[in-house]
């Protein structure tokens, strides 16, 4: 044996393979047929309601009384929510705010054909102590039934703040002996004819009318408990004439 490799059996030859040809193009004018979808098994009416009637079975004519019970509950709800804590309208009854507040003719003293609705904020004086000079809507104490013949919920304006004292004078207002400047009051307005003073207490809120000479308010049923203020006017939203903020 020598030491050459043994050589490989020669490989038969490699027979040509044909050319490739695009296949043909389609016959257009045979009908094309679509395999039909396999039919998936039905699912019960309103399986994924979202509404909670449908999913308990609640037949359709209560479903919308129903509905409809829940709406006009739902816009109550939030009225008396916005009401309570938000905002609340009041309507001038009387003179005693003139010429700022209008009360309609023809009332004693009143100026405007309509009175003025106004728009009381409720959440203001959750972020600060109310402020001279604010018109506010507050409960009155009893003694004001008796004393103005009305009670209930006022509008004034805050004069006097908690351990000032109060006085009055010739018409004019003063504050811990120092004359109070008031640009919303009318000369012919005034009251001439009170002159007494008061200490205010702690927490307490003396009240005036604009209308000084026509305004039943501290001066005659004392001063007012902050928690008995409801909440400060900050704007006018009827007649439309009259609309603006305060």
């Amino acid at each position: 044996m020598s030491g050459q490799p043994p050589t490989p059996p020669e490989q038969p030859p490699l027979e040509p393979q044909p050319p490739l040809l695009p296949p043909p193009p389609p016959d257009w004018s045979q009908p094309v047929v679509v395999a039909p979808r396999p039919e998936l098994p039905p699912e019960p009416p309103d399986a994924h309601s979202r509404n909670p009637l449908v999913r308990m079975g609640v037949p359709q004519p209560w479903r919308t009384i129903i509905d409809w019970i829940v709406t006009i509950v739902g816009a109550i709800l939030i009225v008396l929510a916005i009401k309570q804590w938000i905002v609340n309208p009041y309507r001038i009854p009387s003179s005693s705010m003139e010429p700022t507040l209008h009360c309609a003719r023809p009332a004693s003293g009143c100026e405007a054909r309509f009175s003025d609705r106004v728009l009381a904020c409720r959440f203001c004086y959750w972020f600060h102590s109310p402020r001279r000079g604010d018109i506010v809507v507050f409960r009155v104490p009893s003694i004001a039934k008796v004393r103005c013949g009305a009670g209930g919920v006022f509008v004034k304006r805050i004069i006097g703040l908690p351990g000032e004292l109060w006085s009055e004078k010739n018409g004019y207002v003063y504050i811990n002996g120092k004359k109070l400047n008031e640009p919303y009051i009318q000369a012919d307005r005034r009251d001439y004819q009170t002159n007494h003073s008061v200490r205010i207490d702690k927490g307490m809120y003396f009240m005036m009318g604009d209308n000084r000479a026509s305004s039943c308010d501290s001066r005659v049923w004392g001063t007012v408990p902050r928690a008995n203020i409801i909440g400060k006017v900050f704007a006018i939203y009827w007649p439309p004439q009259r609309i603006r903020f305060m």
